[in-house]
C-alpha cells in the first residue's frame, strides 16, 4: 500500500484530531559539548553496550540542523510535535538554569507556535544527568526531588508557551530496562533495583505533576506510558494467571499507581525485600488528576507459566510477521489494549504519543520506498479509528519518529524514521512514508 486510508467519515478525519510526529532529546540532538554528560553518554562508553559501538555525540545534528528539521515539519503539515527537554543541556551541576540550554528550547517553541504547532513536551525521556546517577540516580529517593526542583526551574523559564507537558516517556523503560535488566542505560541488574527505580520515577512524577499545576496551570499536564499487551499462549488456567502476572509486572505497575495510587496485586508474588519502598504518603502523591496519558505502542508479546523457580511468568519469542526490530506486527493488539484500558480505568482523554516500525530502508536513487511502515501505520490508524468508534476517547496521534536517530542499545542499526538520515553527510530523505503521513493529514475535512 502506498497510503494511509481511514474510512470515510472517521473521527480520525475531522480537524479536531491532532497529528504530530515525536523525537526525543538524546537521540536526534547531538552538541555534547553544551551539556552535562548523561548516564546514556556514560553507558555507550561500555563494550558492547551499543550494537554498532555508536554514541550520541553527533546523533542527527539537531542542535545545530533544527531549522531544517523545523521546515520539514511545515512541510508535513503536522498539528503537533512532541520533543523532550534534556535536563543536563537546561541544568546546571549547580542546579542552576543553563541559559543557552534553555535559549535553544525558547526559540524552539516560540516557532512552532508562531506557525500553529502545538508544542508538546517530555521532561524526562532517559537522559538523566550523569552527577545524579553517580549518588544512585533513580535508586536515591532524592533525585525524585531533584526531578521536582528541574521541572519547576523549566516550566517557570518556558511557561504557558507549551501546549502539553509531560513528565515521563515510559517509566518502565527507565526502570525495567535500566535498573532491572540492564540492557539499557545505566545498565544495573536486579529486581530490587528496577522496583525501586520504578517507585522513584513514579514518585517524581507526581511531584512533577504538582509543580505543573502551580506553574502553568492552562497548559496540558500527564505522562506518557508504554504498554505491550499480554497474550496467553494457551487457554490452560496457569498460562492464563500467569500471563495476568506479566500484565500487572510490565504495564499495570505503572498504571495503576497514576490512576489508582495502588501497585497491582502481583506486588505480593514477589519477595517482600524486592519491592518498592514505599513511604506514607506516597501513594497519594503519584495519584495526581491527569489531563491525557499518553500511550506508546509497539507490540505485543505471549506468555505461559514459568519454569523457574521465583520467576513469575515466561516470556515467547516475537512471532511473525515481525519488523526490523524484531517485534512481532499485529496492530489489534492496538484495538486491545484501548478498550482493555478503557473498560479497566476512568480515563482521561488519550494520545497516542508513540506508534510506528523499524523497517530495513534502503535509499535508492534519492527515494526510500517504505511500504511495509506506510502498511503498518494504515493497519493501526484504522485500529485506533475502531477503539474511538467502540467509545475510547482518543484525541491525538503521533507517528515516531520524525527522523531516523540513535536508537539506543540498537545505535544507529534500526531506523523508525518518517526521514531518512545519512549519518554520513547528515542529508535528510523524505520517505514514501512521511508523503503518506502528509497527505492523511491533508484529508483531513
Amino acid at each position: 500500500m502506498n497510503s494511509i486510508s481511514l474510512p470515510a467519515g472517521s473521527p480520525l478525519l475531522k480537524n479536531s484530531f491532532l497529528y504530530g510526529t515525536a523525537t526525543s532529546s538524546f537521540q536526534i540532538e547531538g552538541d555534547v559539548d553544551n551539556r552535562l554528560e548523561c548516564i546514556w553518554d556514560r553507558f555507550c562508553e561500555r563494550p558492547s553496550a551499543i550494537a554498532d559501538h555508536s554514541n550520541g555525540d553527533v546523533a542527527c545534528d539537531h542542535i545545530a540542523r533544527w531549522r531544517e528539521d523545523f521546515n520539514i515539519l511545515l512541510d508535513l503539515n503536522v498539528d503537533a510535535y512532541r520533543f523532550s527537554i534534556s535536563w543536563p543541556r537546561v541544568i546546571t551541576q549547580e542546579g542552576e538554569l543553563n541559559p543557552k540550554g534553555v535559549a535553544f528550547y525558547k526559540t524552539l517553541v516560540d516557532a512552532l507556535n508562531e506557525k500553529g504547532i502545538k508544542p508538546f513536551v517530555t521532561l524526562y525521556h532517559w537522559d538523566l544527568p550523569q552527577h545524579l546517577e553517580d549518588k544512585g540516580g533513580w535508586l536515591y529517593r532524592q533525585t525524585a526531588f531533584a526531578f521536582e526542583d528541574y521541572v519547576d526551574k523549566i516550566t517557570q523559564a518556558l511557561g504557558e508557551s507549551v501546549f502539553s507537558y509531560a513528565t515521563f516517556n515510559e517509566p518502565f523503560c527507565s526502570a525495567y530496562l535500566g535498573y532491572e535488566i540492564g540492557v539499557h542505560a545505566p545498565g544495573r541488574i536486579g529486581r530490587k533495583y528496577g522496583r525501586t527505580a520504578a517507585h522513584h520515577i513514579l514518585l517524581a512524577h507526581g511531584l512533577g505533576m504538582k509543580v505543573l499545576r502551580k506553574n502553568v496551570p492552562n497548559s496540558e499536564a500527564g505522562i506518557v506510558l508504554n504498554f505491550t499487551p499480554c497474550y496467553p499462549a494457551t487457554q490452560k488456567t496457569e498460562d492464563l494467571l500467569a500471563t495476568r502476572k506479566a500484565d500487572d509486572y510490565i504495564n499495570q505497575w505503572y498504571m495503576q499507581p497514576v490512576m489508582e495510587g495502588s501497585y497491582p496485586e502481583v506486588l505480593f508474588d514477589i519477595d517482600e525485600a524486592d519491592r518498592p519502598p514505599v513511604e506514607a504518603g506516597d501513594m497519594e502523591t503519584i495519584c495526581q488528576p491527569i489531563d491525557f496519558l499518553g500511550v506508546n505502542f509497539y507490540t505485543r508479546l505471549h506468555y505461559s507459566a514459568p519454569k523457574e523457580k521465583g520467576a513469575l511468568y515466561l516470556e515467547h519469542p516475537h512471532q511473525g510477521p515481525l519488523t526490523d526490530i524484531g517485534w512481532e506486527i499485529y496492530p489489534k493488539a492496538l484495538y486491545d489494549l484501548l478498550t482493555s484500558l478503557n473498560e479497566r480505568y476512568t480515563l482521561p482523554p488519550i494520545f497516542i504519543t508513540e506508534n510506528g516500525a523499524a523497517m530495513a530502508d534502503e535509499l535508492k536513487d534519492g527515494l526510500v520506498n517504505d511500504v511495509d511502515r506506510v502498511d503498518y501505520y494504515n493497519a493501526h490508524l484504522n485500529m485506533v479509528h475502531n477503539a474511538v468508534i467502540d467509545g475510547v476517547e482518543v484525541s491525538g496521534y503521533f507517528a515516531w519518529s520524525l527522523l531516523d536517530n540513535f536508537e539506543w542499545a540498537e545505535g544507529y542499526e534500526k531506523r523508525f524514521g518518517l526521514v531518512y538520515v545519512d549519518f554520513e553527510t547528515q542529508k535528510r530523505t523524505l520517505k514514501l512514508s512521511a508523503n503518506a503521513y502528509k497527505a492523511l493529514i491533508a484529508s483531513r475535512t
